[in-house]
């Protein structure tokens, strides 16, 4: 099979396509015979080698894919070849083909096409896991999506503001701002040019929200604690600004806030498989439903890898890159 490799930590020229046998299904595992992957900033990540590959996974970068099912493990019960599935994967999803455990794949929503589909995963899993799991977002409860235009940001406003939640976000453009707005935020602030900590208090009557969805960390932290209601939830799940900062404890201990985050890649698959289930019940209904809608902003020949990620670097998108196998 054709595969994109990480030839050497470094920048996007170090992917390189190669030839490499297709994979075998372990007991558990659907081997997908690939048309569409997921580019996300973890490849990025992982491709600088800031990002270590679990000891059980492929080496290949690629976090979601969508395809057909191609083989079975001796062990499957939940697919049959042919199936039409997107799937979270180990790794590996940079290629024709790829080995998921069999509970971390869903099936393609009715009338989205494969790119689409593969465009849903790895975002759809992440929020899952930190607005509804680590951040415990209840009915009625608001939400600040830090980064609103990303792959994540785009689909947390939009499951938020589907199961009844209000929504604020934050962009780096009058463009991206209003993108935010259009996917459902109430309201949206462009960080370059306005003071969010004050719009946020001001939009939730000085109460400040619940839930905080953070990817930049650094400095952003202070202002975010600023941000919480009273028993607020700040959820980390990157740093683009840097992984440390100056924590108030005093605003953690007097208004009683968390201050709690996770990273996906490294969870059992019980864990991701339990999160698929979730999502199949009350996620996929409203995708087909038309409520949350893929957001696609370019896609690439697989063999244009490095082109994806200088895109993905750029942060010039709005919503997801995705390559065509």
């Amino acid at each position: 099979m054709r595969a994109v490799e990480i030839s050497n930590p470094g920048g996007p020229e170090v992917l390189r396509v190669v030839d490499l046998p297709k994979p075998a299904p372990k007991p558990n595992e659907i081997v997908v015979k690939v048309a569409a992957a997921g580019v996300n900033r973890p490849d990025v990540l992982q491709r600088m080698g800031h990002y270590p590959v679990p000891p059980d996974a492929s080496p290949l970068p690629g976090l979601e894919i969508a395809g057909e099912v191609a083989e079975l493990g001796a062990a499957v019960k939940l697919w049959k070849r042919g199936d039409k599935v997107c799937a979270l994967v180990n790794g590996g999803g940079y290629a024709e083909y790829c080995a998921v455990p069999e509970t971390q794949a869903l099936p393609v929503p009715k009338g989205l096409s494969m790119v689409e589909a593969a465009s849903l995963p790895e975002a759809c899993f992440t929020v899952c896991a930190n607005v509804y799991d680590r951040g415990r977002l209840a009915p009625g409860e608001s939400l600040l999506v830090q980064g609103g235009t990303s792959g994540i940001g785009v689909t947390a406003i939009q499951m938020a503001a589907a199961t009844g939640n209000r929504v604020f976000a934050t962009a780096g453009s009058e463009e991206k701002v209003a993108a935010c707005v259009k996917l459902g935020a109430e309201k949206a602030f462009n960080y370059k040019t306005q003071d969010w900590v004050a719009e946020v208090r001001a939009a939730t009557g000085g109460k400040g929200v619940d839930v905080i969805l953070d990817m930049v960390g650094g400095d952003y932290v202070p202002r975010e604690l600023k941000c919480l209601a009273e028993e607020g939830r700040l959820v980390f799940i990157a740093y683009l600004r840097g992984p440390r900062s100056e924590l108030d404890i005093d605003a953690v201990m007097r208004r009683r806030l968390t201050v709690t985050g996770s990273t996906l890649r490294p969870r059992s698959t019980e864990f991701k498989g339990s999160l698929a289930r979730n999502l199949r019940e009350k996620i996929w209904p409203l995708i087909e439903a038309g409520r949350i809608r893929p957001q696609l902003y370019r896609t690439f020949p697989l063999a244009q890898a490095a082109e994806a990620h200088r895109l993905m670097e750029s942060s010039q998108h709005i919503g997801k890159i995705v390559l065509t196998v």
